[in-house]
């Protein structure tokens, strides 16, 4: 009997703002991510692109017409998503993680009267999916804010932005609530400190502590997810809308209570976001946390009920690699998802220093279904790396296929052990321009595009070895990893 269950949503997973292009195309709105510059390999710090901005250097590079801000031109998907919609489909996907735009649909995050072109490019793009039997699954904020909000009101800082992203949700659902039946609100919502301005629009202009920022803007998001379920349900009652989290599950560096107790304080730092989510409440535990940082959260009559109702039907996550947790902070440190960490001795490491560690997902899966008893999904997984390109055109990326290969085998293991998971979408199914580094030369895509860090290329397709080889783990639905 096969481990994975017949109607398991393999595919691949993307975001708007770093595939689409067509920036200001047919009316779109600029977003905070059309301001991302590629600062040059040297400046491959996972944090280079998410450091605050002030509206000046908002305005600077709104003006800058000589700078490289890739994530303006994306691999051209605006217009080309036939032919990689036909190129999903012939892997055999059975969903499609893609993000939309909010900025395309509603230009300034609030106008009267949505975009009509915006949301009839949705339109074709859902509906080639359907042809092929490609389930989308949609992200409704994922890494990019609309830029006049963050400018009028300092995007997720201001309680008003709340009923703007309801409405923009709503118009969604309304739209596509005959063709999209899983949704997500924020991707890696837990992030929301380190991409404050990318995701949140906050401005850093006026703020004296930015983490008292970042949780209030985290509790209007979380307001804001709530409404936005209810809205769902009542709308589309058979679809699925579910929460993101980046994971980073975190093991004690030593048997010394105060590295395990580390690692407690670890998990309670990461999952405080889904257990706002799905719990529907605060935890405990943050009442200390925030009374030792000063930390006071503007809440209104009528927030408690609202998460109570508000509660999300899965939670999908991102799983990249691990981390060290230690009370003791010297020693060498590698980077990965934006978080630094300890080596860990006995993992291997991604050429940016990501810690490949396939066995810690199948932990996390464990503690994470044990915890909340709800569908689990990964919407992201993979390894980014710098792919050779033959003279004969054909890229062999074995190490690819291993990374993917050897997290598969465990998301197997953990189907055994009970485990309720939904699907699995690696990230970057096709190559795209990186998140936080602006780079096209971090690779992730079982498809390649001619494109280069600065920009050129034809952004021609061609299959990479790995092409082939998920395209046969989906038609034997995960039994061949061969």
């Amino acid at each position: 009997m096969t481990r994975f269950p017949k109607n398991f949503l393999w595919g691949g997973a993307t975001a708007a703002n770093q595939i689409e292009g067509a920036y200001l195309e047919d009316g779109k709105g600029w977003s905070t991510a059309d301001t991302a510059k590629y600062l040059g390999k040297e400046a491959r710090s996972h944090m280079s692109l998410l450091k605050p901005m002030t509206k000046e250097d908002v305005e600077a590079a709104m003006a800058d017409q000589e700078g490289i801000y890739p994530k303006r031109h994306g691999i051209d998907f605006y217009h080309r998503y036939k032919e990689d919609i036909a190129l999903f489909a012939e892997m055999g996907f059975k969903t499609f993680r893609l993000s939309i735009s909010w900025p395309r649909i509603f230009p300034n995050g609030d106008d009267k009267e949505p975009n009509e072109a915006g949301l009839a490019f949705y339109d074709k793009v859902f509906d080639e999916c359907l042809k092929y039997g490609i389930e989308p699954l949609v992200t409704i904020s994922h890494y990019e804010f609309p830029l006049a909000l963050a400018l009028k009101q300092n995007g997720w800082l201001s309680r008003d932005t709340i009923a703007a992203f309801v409405r923009y949700a709503e118009v969604l659902f309304k739209r596509y609530g005959e063709k999209v039946k899983y949704w997500l609100t924020f991707n890696e919502i837990n992030i929301i400190g380190m991409t404050g301005y990318l995701s949140g629009g906050i401005l850093a202009d006026g703020i004296d502590n930015l983490l008292q920022a970042q949780y209030q803007a985290a509790h209007h998001q979380f307001i804001a997810s709530a409404l936005v379920v209810q809205k769902c349900h009542e709308l589309i009652p058979d679809a699925k809308i579910g929460c993101m989290l980046a994971r980073m599950e975190a093991y004690p560096e030593t048997c010394n209570p105060a590295d395990v107790l580390a690692a407690v304080e670890a998990d309670e730092s990461n999952l405080f976001y889904t257990d706002v989510q799905i719990r529907g409440a605060y935890p405990s535990y943050m009442t200390k946390f925030f009374k030792d940082r000063d930390i006071t959260i503007d809440m209104v009559e009528g927030d408690e009920e609202i998460l109570k109702q508000g509660t999300v039907d899965f939670l999908s996550f991102s799983y990249y690699m691990s981390s060290i947790a230690t009370a003791d902070k010297t020693g060498e440190s590698t980077g990965g998802n934006l978080l630094g960490s300890k080596k860990n001795p006995y993992l291997k490491a991604s050429d940016w220093g990501w810690q490949i560690d396939p066995v810690g997902l199948r932990i996390t899966m464990k503690k994470m279904y044990e915890r909340y008893q709800v569908p689990l999904f990964i919407v992201e997984n993979g390894l980014g790396a710098e792919d050779t390109v033959e003279a004969d055109g054909s890229i062999h990326d074995s190490y690819r296929i291993d990374y993917l290969r050897d997290h598969i085998e465990q998301i197997g293991l953990a189907l055994e052990e009970g485990v309720e998971i939904m699907g699995y979408t690696p990230w970057g199914c096709i190559d795209l321009v990186s998140a936080s580094t602006s780079e096209m030369s971090k690779r992730y895509g079982f498809i390649y595009v001619d494109q280069d860090d600065l920009g050129q290329g034809t952004l021609a397709r061609s299959k990479k070895d790995s092409f082939d080889w998920y395209k046969k783990v989906i038609a034997t639905n995960g039994e061949d990893l061969a």
